[in-house]
């Protein structure tokens, strides 16, 4: 079945950079691909429950020290039905058990975190049958205490109030050979306190797309929450897909969760007061107390030296703290749009307080480049869109300052997040993009108009975003008129068809409408600032005047202009080239150096839409080895290779039965 997604690669204007990867991925015979992955066919198998030699040493390797649940409060109460908790961080709950469970993938070099290293291979199959029984939730490690953690948040802007881990289960912290501390959580593992009016439970689908998101942020070298393992089985949950009345039965799934701590701006969110707006306050309001113990959990645990620094002044320490969260969130924001990602859901309790990328819901990387891409179809106001989430997340760290009061001053805070988080930003986001296209030895004022100015030529040609970046590396500069004709072919084929263009440009708004809005916008200002902006009014302006140029131009018009505008932005790229040259004693090094960073920061792979679709309608008929596969390659997204190498079985799991049909090919 063709995703929904395919489109934008399969159809008029597939590009040759992304179409040749993917279209192997489908092509290669089965045969080989089962080798690629190690495991991962036909696995709706039921494999063994019983643990033992070797395997059930395996996970007894993890060393459990729940700090959090000894230095937080928890819930007096162990009624596990949905309900307010006042007064706890934690409520103690025990995961639900499912039937048959059995292991789509599991992530070794994720689990190697956790001291748990790759099995010898006679070991393999109990290993998978231990991992499917402990990470599925049926059966607890030695060690474990479950807990669901409270926290609260805004949604789209508003509070909502208590929210919670309404599916995710905290399992404990395990402290690694290395000595560091990994809390561990079964997101989808049944019903909690704060399920609402939710089942607890994760489908397939899901899974199979945070699974591969999290360990495709970590190889593209993004601070991000891991993936262990992903576990599905036999019991099944109802769920309307599209929302349009048509439910069916879906696997409940199971993903191990890895980070330094799930806690979030949302749970200092507890404390907040009864909103002006929704009415709704935190379930521990008043209780200063506990931010106070929060806040020693969270700083002496996760800002160690912090602490130490500023052990006899709190509010020193908090206002330390509260700089550093603002610096680590504004460079991983920078991260996010140096490689087209969009988050979908920045709500407050999505945002980790460590600087992580959590919580995978309607993520997606964008294809062609447009800035106003929203990739969460709920987000019907763009709010989340791409180019506001800078903005967004600097949004949000006031939310986080205002529930830190009065354990640091509004006024100590709100001044650390205007002196901090826009000038960390754009000093990130402009060092990353200097990488990204090769200006390893000179830092020029111009550099960011020169960045700004490639997206703006991106955003006119339907530029794909991922394989441009790639193909600037083999831009030499030369001044030879045939070889910048060669290029211009090259970086034209990565650009929008007609069709595309006309899609991205079509104009979002009835004209009687705009009409309305610009003589409200002149003659009632007040009134129209309560229903629209300026900045809208002019992208809608913006949106008709490119739609009319494409309704006027052919397709050869089309590429003629495509041309003319990467020629224009390619002049530019030159000159700037040429003072690197310039700076450098031997032009050859300096080439070969910049190709290597350029490769190393723009990935030749990313976790496209289809392709996670791919894996997950493959999931669904049984065959596991798709998601396998997929995981395996996004190992090597910077290869240089035409395709990912073949010897990183040792990299990734799958059910045993598929190691089966891979030792019977061999």
């Amino acid at each position: 079945m063709t995703s929904p997604c395919d489109w934008r690669r399969r159809g008029e204007g597939a590009k040759e950079l992304d179409t040749a990867p993917a279209m192997e991925w489908q092509e290669r015979p089965r045969r080989q691909r089962a080798l690629i992955g190690q495991g991962g066919g036909r696995g709706l198998r039921g494999s063994s429950p019983s643990p033992a030699g070797a395997a059930a040493a395996w996970l007894g390797a993890l060393r459990f020290d729940n700090r959090a649940l000894r230095s937080l409060p928890l819930d007096p109460s162990e009624e596990n039905v949905p309900r307010q908790v006042p007064g706890a961080c934690f409520s103690r709950v025990r995961p639900s058990p499912v039937q048959s469970p059995r292991l789509v993938a599991m992530s070794l070099p994720a689990l190697a975190l956790l001291g748990l290293e790759p099995p010898a291979a006679g070991a393999l199959e109990e290993l998978e049958a231990e991992a499917a029984l402990y990470f599925s939730g049926n059966r607890l490690p030695p060690g474990a205490e479950p807990a669901a953690h409270c926290y609260c948040g805004h949604q789209f802007g508003s509070f909502a109030g208590q929210l919670g881990d309404g599916a995710a289960v905290y399992l404990g912290e395990v402290l690694s050979p290395r000595g560091e501390r990994w809390e561990i959580q079964l997101k989808g593992a049944g019903l909690t306190p704060f399920s609402r009016q939710a089942d607890g439970r994760k489908v397939l689908r899901s899974s199979i797309r945070e699974f591969l998101c999290s360990e495709a942020m970590f190889h593209l070298g993004i601070p991000t929450t891991r993936a262990g393992t992903c576990v599905t089985s036999d019991s099944k949950v109802v769920r309307d897909i599209l929302y349009d009345g048509n439910p069916k039965n879906e696997r409940c799934t199971i993903v191990l969760r890895i980070a330094s701590t799930f806690i979030r701006f949302g749970s200092f969110e507890i404390f907040k007061p009864t909103d002006e707006y929704t009415g709704r306050k935190g379930p521990s309001v008043n209780r200063n107390d506990i931010r106070i113990q929060m806040l020693n959990y969270v700083i002496s645990t996760f800002y160690p030296e912090i602490q130490q620094a500023y052990s006899d002044n709190s509010v020193q320490r908090n206002a330390a703290f509260f700089r550093e969260v603002t610096k680590r969130t504004a460079r991983m924001v920078a991260e996010w749009q140096c490689v087209g990602f969009c988050h979908g859901v920045l709500n407050t309790d999505n945002m980790s307080i460590v600087g992580l990328t959590i919580d995978y819901g309607p993520f997606g990387f964008m294809d062609r480049y447009d800035p106003e891409h929203i990739c969460n179809g709920s987000d019907n106001a763009g709010r989340y869109a791409y180019n506001k989430q800078p903005e967004i997340c600097k949004w949000n760290l006031g939310k986080l300052a205002e529930v830190l009061v009065p354990e640091l001053p509004s006024e100590i805070s709100e001044l650390i997040l205007e002196d901090e988080y826009d000038a960390e930003f754009e000093r990130h986001y402009l060092q990353k993009m200097r990488k990204k296209l090769g200006l390893i030895h000179l830092e020029l004022e111009d550099d960011d108009k020169l960045v700004s100015e490639l997206l703006e030529t991106m955003h006119l040609t339907g530029g794909d975003f991922t394989n441009t970046f790639r193909l600037l590396s083999s831009f030499s500069g030369d001044l030879d008129p045939l070889k910048l004709e060669d290029f211009l072919e090259k970086i034209a084929t990565q650009c929008a068809s007609m069709e595309e263009l006309k899609v991205a440009f079509r104009p979002q708004m009835d004209p009687r409408q705009l009409s309305m809005m610009l003589m409200l916008a002149q003659s009632n200002p007040q009134l129209f600032a309560l229903i629209g902006t300026k900045a809208n009014i002019n992208k809608e302006l913006e949106r008709i005047e490119q739609f009319s140029k494409l309704q006027q131009l052919t397709a050869a018009d089309l590429l003629s202009r495509n041309k003319r505008h990467w020629k224009e932005w390619l002049q530019k790229y030159r000159v700037r080239l040429e003072k690197e040259i310039e700076s450098v004693s031997n032009a050859d090094v300096w080439n070969a150096e910049r190709v290597k960073i350029m490769n190393s920061n723009n990935p030749k792979y990313i976790l496209r839409n289809y392709i996670a679709q791919n894996a997950i309608e493959a999931a669904e008929n049984g065959d596991f080895t798709e998601v396998q596969y997929y995981c395996s390659t996004l190992l090597y997204m910077h290869d240089t290779s035409e395709n990912p190498p073949r010897n990183f079985t040792i990299q990734i799991t799958c059910c045993i039965t598929c190691n089966k049909i891979k030792r019977e090919k061999i």
